[in-house]
C-alpha cells in the first residue's frame, strides 16, 4: 500500500466522486499519515480528529501564521479578511469574537427564522414545480439548492431581497479561499469579491445606524459596550463570513441530502412515512457525504498522536469525510440510514470552532427536505449529477430532477465516475 498514492487519488475525477475506499484504506493502515510533499499530518479516525479539534493547543492558521507562510498576505484583501475572521482567529481574539457574535445566533433568534425559511422554501419550490411541469427536467441546485441559503442568510443579515441575486456569484468567488491550494486566479477573484462585499456591508451598516431592524447587522452594531463592542471592521467581516460560510456549505448540504434520499429508496420511503425524520435525514446526509472534507490545525507544542510524534508548528489536517465513516464511531458506516441517532457528526467541526450557524443550517435542511419530498412524491433523478471540481468542498453544481412520474428528461452532462444508484 502506497499511502501517498491513496491520498493523491482523491484529486482525480474518480477520487472526487468516490473518495471513501481510499480514505478507508488510509484509516485502516496509516491513520496518522505524514505527507512530506504537502507537509501535513493527515488524521482519518474519528477519535483523533475530534481530539485535535477540541484541543485548544492545536491552533488555526491565523494572521501570525501568514507572516511566515503567506508573506504577501497584506496585498490580498481576501487574506486580510479570511485569516483575521472568527473562522481563523485563535484565543483570546477568537473567544472575544465568538462571545459577541453569538448574540446574533441565539436559539430564539434562529427559531424566529423558521417561518421565513418555510416561506422562502415554498416560493422556490413553486418555481421548481413550474420548471418541471409537463415532465421537463430542471437543475435543483440552480433553482433551490443555491437560492435558498442565499435568501436565508440574506434574511438573517438584513440584505434586501433585490440585492441577494448577485451575492451567489460573490459568495462562490470568496469561497475559493476554502481550497487548500489557490491559484492566482483564485486569489484575484476572492480579492475582488471580498472588496465588493465589504463595501456593500459598510453601506448596509450606515443604513442600520439610522434604520435599525431585527437582523444580524443591527444586533452586531448594538452588541457590547465600550471596548467590548465589535469594531466596524469586525462587524463588516463577520457579516461577510456569515454570508460566505452560510451560503456555500448549506447549498452543498441541500444537494447532498436530496441526492442521498433519491438514491436510497427505502430511506426515502421511511422519510415519506414519517416526515419528523427530516432532521435525522439531514444529519445522516452530512455524515454520509460530508460537504467540507477536511480542516487544518497547527500544533502549538510537540505531541504524540497514535504513537506518531507531531512536532511543534506542524500542520495537522483532520479529514472529516474519513472520520464521519469511521466504523469505531458509526456502526455500518457506509450505510445511509435516516434512523441513525446521536451520531455526533464532525461535519460542523468541533470544539471552540464548532460552526456558529449549525443550528440554522440544520433548520434549513430539515424544512427543505421535508417540504421537497412531501410536495413531489414522484421526484426522481433525470440524469447523472455533476460535482463541482473542488478538493475541499463536496457539492453538486448540477442535480437534474423531474417531478412527474414516467417523465423523460433530455440528456445531461455526466460527471466522471457518477454515483451508482443504491438499492437500500
Amino acid at each position: 500500500m502506497d499511502p501517498q498514492a491513496l491520498l493523491f487519488s482523491l484529486f482525480t475525477p474518480e477520487g472526487r466522486e468516490n473518495p471513501f475506499p481510499a480514505l478507508e484504506a488510509l484509516r485502516e493502515n496509516v491513520p496518522v499519515y505524514y505527507d512530506k510533499d504537502l507537509d501535513t499530518y493527515f488524521l482519518t479516525t474519528y477519535a483523533d480528529c475530534q481530539a485535535v479539534l477540541t484541543d485548544t493547543s492545536f491552533r488555526t492558521p491565523d494572521l501570525s501564521w501568514c507572516e511566515d507562510n503567506l508573506p504577501d498576505w497584506r496585498e490580498h484583501p481576501a487574506a486580510d479578511f479570511f485569516y483575521a475572521s472568527m473562522l481563523r482567529a485563535n484565543q483570546p481574539a477568537h473567544t472575544r469574537l465568538r462571545r459577541l457574535v453569538g448574540a446574533g445566533f441565539t436559539p430564539r433568534r434562529v427559531a424566529a427564522l423558521s417561518e421565513a425559511v418555510e416561506q422562502l422554501t415554498d416560493s422556490l419550490l413553486d418555481s421548481f414545480a413550474e420548471a418541471t411541469a409537463d415532465g421537463a427536467a430542471a437543475n435543483f441546485q440552480e433553482l433551490v439548492g443555491y437560492p435558498l441559503p442565499v435568501a436565508v442568510v440574506g434574511e438573517l443579515i438584513g440584505v434586501p431581497a433585490e440585492d441577494r441575486l448577485r451575492f451567489q456569484r460573490l459568495g462562490g468567488d470568496a469561497g475559493r479561499l476554502l481550497e487548500p491550494v489557490r491559484t492566482e486566479e483564485d486569489w484575484a477573484r476572492a480579492d475582488s469579491a471580498v472588496t465588493e462585499l465589504r463595501a456593500y456591508f459598510e453601506d448596509l451598516l450606515l443604513l442600520r445606524l439610522v434604520e435599525p431592524r431585527e437582523d444580524l447587522a443591527t444586533v452586531l452594531l448594538e452588541t457590547g459596550e465600550g471596548q467590548e463592542r465589535l469594531t466596524r471592521k469586525e462587524v463588516v467581516d463577520t457579516l461577510l463570513l456569515t454570508f460566505v460560510a452560510g451560503f456555500e456549505t448549506t447549498a452543498a448540504m441541500l444537494g447532498i441530502a436530496t441526492h442521498a434520499l433519491l438514491t436510497h429508496p427505502h430511506q426515502r420511503a421511511a422519510l415519506s412515512a414519517d416526515p419528523a425524520l427530516a432532521p435525522q435525514a439531514v444529519d445522516e446526509a452530512l455524515r454520509w457525504d460530508t460537504p467540507v472534507r477536511m480542516t487544518e490545525r497547527i500544533a502549538s507544542a510537540a505531541t504524540e498522536i497514535r504513537g506518531v510524534t507531531v512536532p511543534a508548528g506542524a500542520n495537522v489536517t483532520t479529514v472529516l469525510a474519513a472520520a464521519n465513516r469511521d466504523p469505531a464511531q458509526f456502526p455500518d458506516p457506509h450505510r445511509f440510514d435516516v434512523h441513525r441517532t446521536a451520531s455526533r457528526v464532525l461535519s460542523f467541526s468541533a470544539g471552540p470552532h464548532y460552526c456558529l450557524g449549525a443550528a440554522l443550517a440544520r433548520l434549513e435542511g430539515a424544512i427543505a427536505v421535508r417540504r421537497l419530498f412531501s410536495r413531489f412524491p414522484d421526484l426522481a433523478l433525470a440524469g447523472p449529477p455533476v460535482r463541482r471540481e473542488s478538493f475541499s468542498l463536496r457539492m453538486y453544481e448540477e442535480l437534474p430532477l423531474t417531478t412527474t412520474a414516467g417523465s423523460r428528461a433530455p440528456r445531461t452532462r455526466a460527471a466522471a465516475g457518477a454515483t451508482t444508484t443504491a438499492k437500500d
